[in-house]
């Protein structure tokens, strides 16, 4: 029976659901499936055992193609290898069309349907010659996404100020709001220099740290109160 699998296809990035397929799948397995961006290679990270629908159902998930063979890593290997290689035409095209915008990541697909190339840029730009230049060049489809500073450093990689590498390379598989505020609550400097990280935003640890120490305040309040402080703070007698 199908059941549906968790896959992640980088490290710390968003998780998307599939159809296992019938596969006999477990947590760390190498799947090849098919993406909106052509077929590529994932990670498992969790099985959901809950049946799909036999017919897929109205919204129904796609198909884990097969567990990637020794030939399919790699292909992956060499795709990686002419991904380097677009990412430096496309820095070349950008200077040729004296475009205002930064390439700092190119992805291959497995089966060479298209390549995407991740930009920075301030504002919108008109790169419709840059897609036929490059098109004509690498012989394939070519899809250019505009990332933010955040989304660069995470592709980038990098150490933080605390000497350790980021946290958006390690753990964190989504961006949210961080504010001045949270630092105010943790007495810490309001020096940009020394609140903010390599992407130039607030250090996306001062939101968990925030919150670490709001449940701390109401563990302290919830023992004070005579509560266990392990749960809503109330007089247990836990």
């Amino acid at each position: 029976m199908a059941h549906t699998v968790k896959v992640r296809f980088r490290r710390a990035g968003k998780t998307y659901d599939f159809d296992s397929g019938g596969l006999a799948l477990m947590p760390g397995d190498r799947v090849v499936v098919d993406t909106a961006s052509g077929t590529n290679i994932g990670q498992v990270t969790a099985i959901a055992y809950r049946p799909t629908p036999a017919d897929g159902g109205a919204n129904g998930l796609k198909k884990v193609l097969r567990k990637a063979t020794e030939e399919d890593l790699e292909r992956e290997t060499r795709q990686e290898e002419k991904a380097r290689h677009a990412l430096k035409v496309c820095r070349e095209k950008v200077a040729k069309h004296n475009l205002d915008m930064d390439p700092i990541e190119a992805e291959y697909a497995l089966d060479d349907s298209r390549v995407t190339i991740y930009f920075l840029a301030e504002g919108r730009v008109d790169f419709r010659e840059l897609v036929r230049d490059l098109a004509g060049t690498l012989r394939t489809r070519v899809e250019l996404r505009q990332v933010g500073v955040r989304d660069e450093a995470k592709m980038v990689g990098g150490l933080g100020p605390c000497g350790r590498p980021l946290c958006c390379t390690m753990f964190l598989t989504e961006f949210k709001p961080v504010s001045i505020r949270m630092a105010k609550e943790q007495n810490l400097s309001l020096n940009p220099g020394k609140i903010s990280g390599v992407c130039g935003r607030l250090m996306c640890c001062l939101r968990f740290e925030s919150q670490i120490g709001r449940e701390g305040e109401a563990d302290v309040a919830a023992a004070n109160n005579g509560g266990c402080g392990s749960c809503c703070g109330s007089k247990c007698g836990g």
